[in-house]
């Protein structure tokens, strides 16, 4: 049997800013999530849950995986495939060679589609590999509504489905990119770069790339992004901000088609105005249990098996994650404990008897162990005997 019980109040209102009425306004995205992106916590978000075409944001998933599964110095040769994708395109011819951090700098600031498909044949083998390679990644980050197909996001199709995420989700491959892959710095490094130059392996083609974010230029803070069109998708964009330690990911879908072109920059705007203004850094106040217990059938300490046995139990935050957590400035966590009411010999040092947890409405964000820190040995017929022979004995 267990009892639960509320230890602590942290801040002040379970409530998401969003449900108090909170809004960052109109947006022209169809969908949109502003996503806090140290815990991947959705601060705002609007149909974000709907599946739809993601376009060249697909590249920060091409870009990563590439950091994080190949040598950058390596040699890349150009496919036939590779060299026939369409604009917008760097222009490589079949047979030529280039060096496949150069290939990561044309993928992610001019968002060439022939170096997405040279990058994804030569990390994954072919296309399709790489387009597996992508889809696991995504399922290991609880993507499940994300399908790749393509390494440069055209729109396509295969036996899994459409090419297509969430923003939702979109918001949390960001995230790990920015704030989790071991390969961040990296990542951080080449999409803040606001130009690039390189050649050919051979020196006889040089070729210059620009950054295409603009949001980088138009807010204090931002750390990255990415921005894709196609027909079917409109414009798409997912950028990253920080500021004041704080971490925020915008990921807009379906943000306007053509003579729309701007409308994606006026939304990211509108999120990171509403989430710096809105939320702030928090912290778990870790508040300790401890505190003795009888134990059923255990041998007392003093020897007299009439006496009741005690143990100590107490919470195990040893791997307490310290982490941040971006609430609204009424918003509470609340600290909940569940700890067996009767305890039973015998008990061991370090065994489980309970939980404590801490939640943000009925999101659980941690939970730890209550343990037993004096172990207790079960009351047995020989603690009685050699008691009643101490009394009729040796006294």
């Amino acid at each position: 049997m267990t009892v639960t019980f509320v230890l602590a109040v942290i801040c002040e209102s379970s409530a998401s800013a969003q449900e108090r009425g909170q809004t960052p306004g109109d947006l022209y995205a169809r969908s949109a999530v502003l996503m806090d992106g140290s815990s991947g916590r959705i601060l705002f978000g609007k149909n974000e849950e709907e599946v739809l075409p993601m376009a060249s944001t697909t590249k920060i998933m091409t870009c990563i995986l590439t950091l994080e599964n190949a040598d950058l110095e390596e040699q890349v040769e150009i496919s036939a495939n590779a060299a026939a994708q369409p604009e917008v395109r760097l222009g490589m011819r079949e047979g030529e060679r280039y060096r496949l951090k150069d290939l990561l700098y044309s993928l992610m600031l001019e968002s060439h589609n022939d170096s997405a498909v040279a990058i994804a044949e030569h990390v994954g083998g072919s296309v399709a590999k790489f387009a597996e390679m992508m889809n696991e990644k995504a399922a290991s980050m609880g993507c499940g509504s994300t399908h790749y197909v393509t390494p440069n996001g055209l729109d396509d199709s295969d036996a899994g489905g459409a090419h297509a995420t969430t923003a939702a989700e979109l918001a949390k491959v960001m995230s790990y990119c920015v704030t989790q892959s071991p390969q961040r710095e990296m990542f951080l490094e080449i999409t803040q770069t606001r130009s690039y130059s390189f050649a050919d392996q051979s020196g006889t083609r040089n070729f210059s790339c620009n950054n295409h974010n603009a949001f980088l230029d138009m807010m204090e803070g931002a750390i990255s992004g990415k921005t894709g069109f196609t027909s079917a998708a409109g414009y798409c964009y997912v950028g990253a901000a920080e500021n004041k330690g704080r971490i925020f990911v915008v990921a807009l879908l379906a943000c306007g088609w053509p003579y729309n072109k701007t409308y994606k920059w006026s939304d990211t705007l509108a999120l990171m105005k509403y989430g710096i203004e809105h939320f702030e850094n928090r912290t778990i106040r870790y508040e300790e249990i401890e505190r003795a217990m009888p134990v059923e059938n255990g041998a007392a300490a003093s020897g007299d098996p009439w006496d009741t046995a005690e143990t100590v139990v107490r919470t195990d935050f040893s791997a307490a994650l310290k982490q941040n957590y971006l609430l609204a400035k009424d918003e509470r966590i609340i600290q909940k404990a569940v700890l067996q009411k009767q305890l039973q010999a015998p008990l061991y040092k370090g065994e489980i008897v309970g939980r404590v947890s801490y939640y943000l409405g009925d999101t659980l964000l941690e939970e730890y162990p209550i343990v037993v820190e004096t172990e207790i040995k079960e009351r047995k017929l020989a603690h009685w005997i050699g008691w009643i022979f101490e009394r009729c004995f040796l006294l």
